[in-house]
């Protein structure tokens, strides 16, 4: 298999890497996830990630807790999650960093672009977490800005759906899942797949998202070169 992209800026979400138990770290997913990565490592693309929090902490979890406070320890969380996965990755052999935007150098680096750049030459796998390390800014937002900032080929975001869908496909067994869209249709229709922040930011840099299953078996490593899953999403 040979790869589409070579530097590849991979979002994975909290819950999905929870697993069926919905709370913490689920071994068998993240283990699952890290042959991935170093297979994919192993075809010399350069490897960013981006990962949620929300198998720890979720918003205000129905407090009334100021909203920064909220979204500062959804920032602590991502950071639990960035060390568990540099963890497993560096069990396999593969050198790897975790850069966060707020600053907590006693457990990472702080996030400098340069480093980040540097850290691919040397062909190690960098973790970026903290989200943007401001309040108010989701997650999918901070994916964004990071692929923007290192040019990724592409913004991959590794979910708990397998593509995005027209309704939840949860609650509508009738939902229509969408192949391709562009960034203007996300934004207009309302989709609740990326937020538009996110999605006007890959916009303006001219850089797809491809939204796809974790679950999916080889799923990262299929989307890394370029098998048709889950919904791309570009400039059409």
């Amino acid at each position: 298999m040979e790869p589409k992209y070579r530097r590849i800026l991979l979002k994975l979400s909290g819950e999905a890497l929870a697993g069926e138990q919905k709370h913490g770290l689920n071994e068998g997913v993240v283990s699952a996830v890290v042959d991935q990565l170093v297979k994919v490592h192993a075809m010399g693309v350069d490897i960013a990630l981006v990962i949620g929090g929300g198998n720890f902490w979720r918003g205000r979890q129905g407090t009334n807790m100021d909203r920064t406070v909220a979204d500062q320890m959804g920032m602590l969380a991502t950071v639990m999650n960035s060390l568990a996965m540099m963890d497993a990755i560096e069990k396999k052999g593969i050198p790897t960093r975790v850069q966060t935007a707020l600053n907590m150098v006693s457990v990472a680096e702080p996030y400098v672009l340069r480093k980040t750049l540097h850290h691919f030459e040397k062909g190690r796998i960098v973790i970026l977490a903290c989200g943007t390390g401001n309040p108010y800014c989701s997650t999918d937002t901070a994916a964004a800005q990071r692929a923007c900032e290192i040019a990724a080929d592409v913004l991959l975001m590794a979910k708990n759906v397998d593509g995005i869908y027209d309704s939840d496909p949860a609650r509508n067994p009738a939902a229509k899942k969408y192949e391709r869209l562009t960034f203007n249709e996300i934004v207009n229709k309302g989709l609740k797949a990326m937020d538009a922040t996110a999605a006007t930011m890959c916009m303006e840099n001219n850089i797809p998202v491809l939204a796809f299953a974790l679950a999916e078996k080889d799923s990262i490593l299929r989307a890394v070169c370029g098998e048709q899953i889950g919904t791309l999403i570009s400039n059409g």
